[in-house]
């Protein structure tokens, strides 16, 4: 274990959801981030109901060196390089591979996830269509 890290209890009875990378979701910071020094971050991302477009729904990647998303509500479609199209639905866990091109193409009313990733800062860029 890291020296930097602390103990972490992020009490659900007082989440905060906030503005995010996605201007149709909205987000739950689940302080890992601070507990782990910047070494992973961690989040709820869930439908805000706003429907004003954006830039991440075109392809594209995140610099990051892992990321694990846990559907807890609803569903998803997903396009991945080399992958396909995936229906991630309520349950489903996704390894989303470092570097992977993709994007979203559609989601459920009431989506929401638990997003996990390291390192805390890291960098999302558009990108050609493969």
């Amino acid at each position: 274990m890291s020296k930097n890290w602390t103990f972490l209890h992020n009490r659900s009875s007082d989440a905060k959801w906030t503005e995010g990378l996605r201007k149709i979701f909205e987000y739950r910071n689940l302080g890992l981030k601070e507990a782990t020094d910047g070494n992973y971050t961690a989040q709820i991302i869930r439908v805000s109901g706003n429907t004003e477009p954006d830039e991440v729904n075109k392809w594209h990647v995140h610099h990051c060196d892992f990321q694990f998303l846990l559907v807890l509500q609803g569903w998803a479609e997903f396009e991945y390089e080399g992958e396909g199209v995936h229906r991630i639905e309520k349950g489903d866990v996704v390894n989303q591979l470092p570097g992977i091109k993709h994007r979203e193409i559609k989601c459920s009313d009431d989506f929401e996830v638990l997003e996990i990733v390291s390192p805390a800062k890291f960098e999302t860029i558009i990108v050609e269509a493969p």
